[in-house]
């Protein structure tokens, strides 16, 4: 799977007035952090923002679907992230309302243990 650069392009550029863009390759895609806060990945030319429980009735009203993958012997599997409405692909500040909403649900989230030193 190939991450479409000129999308993180965008992306970066559309939220250079609110904050500082980086990522992280992962698995088949980017993970993309605003300000070291992670809101959203990059799967193919996908842009997948950032949800939970006290953000998911706004993307179900808006009928973000969620982030699934397969697993292997026919199973599934989701993570707590919604598509991106189509309107962020050309539109600026779109993008930032959006972003604003799944990079609060980031800030939400609880911080992650350091992994241990073998």
């Amino acid at each position: 799977m190939a991450v479409d650069t000129g999308l993180i392009a965008w992306i970066e550029e559309a939220l250079a007035p609110i904050g500082t863009l980086t990522r992280r390759a992962m698995m088949g895609g980017v993970t993309l952090y605003l300000d070291a806060t992670i809101f959203a990945i990059v799967v193919d030319d996908q842009l997948w923002f950032k949800a939970d429980a006290e953000s998911d009735a706004v993307w179900d009203a808006a009928a973000c679907p969620r982030f699934t993958y397969q697993m292997g012997e026919g199973r599934a599997g989701s993570m707590n992230y919604r598509r991106a409405p189509d309107e962020i692909y050309d539109d600026a500040d779109a993008l930032r309302d959006w972003a604003a909403l799944a990079i609060a649900a980031g800030q939400r989230a609880p911080a992650r243990k350091p992994r241990a030193k073998r």
